[in-house]
């Protein structure tokens, strides 16, 4: 899992390119959970995910309650289909705002 991360006026887009998996999750895990917890909105951007599993479920499960712990709001962006469709039958959708493009989320985020 390769994630890199930049700034869009006040938004911290991550992208997350790769596998999710029990292998990924741990380190994924502290790196997301830190910018969760920043308070500022963050976006994930997942169109590059090529695999998800359930630990990277419970990844973003905990990263959404450390955002909403701390007052931030985030969004995913650019699900793949296959990984919309996990996320979906699973009910993890419902805990997210999403959008299909950066920019589409961007404008959900940005004050």
């Amino acid at each position: 899992m390769q994630i890199a991360k930049y700034m869009r006026g006040s938004v911290t887009v991550v992208e997350l390119d790769g596998e999710l998996d029990s292998v990924t999750a741990p380190a994924s895990r502290e790196e997301l959970a830190t910018l969760a917890g920043s308070g500022g909105p963050v976006l994930l951007d997942l169109s590059r995910m090529s695999y998800m599993s359930s630990a990277g479920l419970r990844v973003l499960l905990l990263v959404y309650r450390q955002a909403r712990e701390a007052g931030a709001a985030l969004a995913l962006a650019g699900i793949p289909p296959m990984i919309q469709e996990v996320m979906a039958a699973t009910g993890f959708l419902d805990f997210f705002t999403v959008a299909e493009t950066v920019e589409a989320a961007l404008e959900d985020l940005e004050p």
